[in-house]
C-alpha cells in the first residue's frame, strides 16, 4: 500500500491523526502469516517510523478475521538439510526483524482482532500494550509442531503473563481465547471483535495527547519488564523527571490543569 511512508508489501500503513499510526498486516488469505515480502516490509517501516519525529503511538491489527498466523510454515521448514548454522543465518534476522518494533520509542499497542498463533502471539507481546477480540485464539504452540519457541517467546511470554502462564501454554501448546487471555494478565482488555480496532485506536489517540518526551521516557523505563533493581528506578528517574521539569510542556500542563481545560503539548 502507498502511504505517506511509501510503499510496503503485504502492509497497510495508514496515519489516523495525531502522531497516531495504524500498520495492518494485509495478507488475509494466509492469516497474515509472516511471509517474506512482508517481513522485508516490516523492517523498511520500522526504520522509517524511527525516523518520524510527529510520530506518537503505532497501532498493529491484522486484516480480516486473523491478527497473525505467525511464521510461514513453508518458509520456516523449507530447508530439512540445512546445517544448524545455516538456520541461525535464517532465523536470527527474522527475529530481529519483527521485534525492531521494540526499538521505536513510543507506545506500540496491539489490536487482536483474531487468531494470534506462534510469532503473531509473539509479536503482540512485543508490543506495550493489548487489547483482544474475546473469541480470538491465541497460543504458542511451538512444540507441538516439534520446534524450540522462537523470536523470543521464552522471554517476552513469561515477561507479560509470568513463568507459570508461559510454562503451561509452552509446554502444552494449548491454546486460549481473548477473554482468558485478559484473565491471565495475556492482553489488558477483552472486547467483542468488531469493538478491538477502536478500543485501541481510542487508547491510542489518549496516549498520543500526553506529553511526548514524559511518555517516550516512560516508554523506556517499562519496556523489558522495568528496572533491574530498585536502585536502578531510582537512578533513572533522578535523570528522566528532571529531563521532562526542563520541558515547555511541564509548563504548559501545569497551566492547562490551573485553567481546567486540555493541555496542547507540542513535544519541546
Amino acid at each position: 500500500m502507498v502511504t505517506g511512508y511509501g510503499e510496503f508489501e503485504h502492509l497497510r500503513v495508514e496515519p489516523k491523526g495525531g502522531g497516531v499510526v495504524l500498520v495492518t498486516l494485509d495478507l488475509p488469505d494466509r492469516r497474515n502469516a509472516m511471509s517474506e515480502p512482508m517481513t522485508r516490509s516490516w523492517g523498511d517501516l520500522m526504520t522509517t517510523l524511527r525516523d518520524d519525529h510527529a510520530l506518537r503511538v503505532v497501532v498493529v491489527t491484522g486484516a480480516g478475521n486473523a491478527f497473525c498466523s505467525g511464521g510461514d510454515v513453508s518458509w520456516i521448514g523449507s530447508e530439512p538439510e540445512a546445517s544448524v548454522d545455516r538456520l541461525r543465518e535464517r532465523m536470527l534476522p527474522f527475529y530481529r526483524t519483527w521485534l525492531s518494533i521494540r526499538a521505536l520509542e513510543v507506545p506500540t499497542i496491539a489490536a487482536v482482532n483474531g487468531p494470534a498463533i506462534g510469532a503473531g502471539l509473539t509479536l503482540a507481546l512485543a508490543c506495550d500494550l493489548r487489547y483482544a477480540a474475546a473469541d480470538a485464539k491465541l497460543g504458542v504452540p511451538f512444540t507441538t509442531l516439534g520446534m524450540h519457541p522462537g523470536m523470543a517467546t521464552t522471554y517476552l511470554l513469561p515477561q507479560v503473563a509470568g513463568l507459570a502462564v508461559a510454562r503451561e501454554m509452552l509446554l502444552t501448546g494449548r491454546l486460549v481465547t481473548g477473554a482468558e487471555a485478559a484473565s491471565l494478565g495475556l492482553v489488558n482488555r477483552a472486547l467483542p471483535a468488531e469493538s478491538v480496532l477502536d478500543e485501541a485506536l481510542a487508547v491510542a489517540a489518549t496516549v498520543a495527547a500526553t506529553a511526548p518526551v514524559a511518555t517516550r521516557l516512560t516508554t523506556v523505563a517499562l519496556r523489558s519488564g522495568g528496572h533491574a533493581d530498585f536502585e536502578a528506578a531510582l537512578q533513572w528517574e533522578a535523570l528522566a523527571q528532571p529531563v521532562t521539569l526542563a520541558t515547555e510542556d511541564l509548563q504548559e500542563g501545569l497551566r492547562a490543569a490551573r485553567e481546567r481545560r486540555a493541555p496542547r503539548f507540542t513535544g519541546r
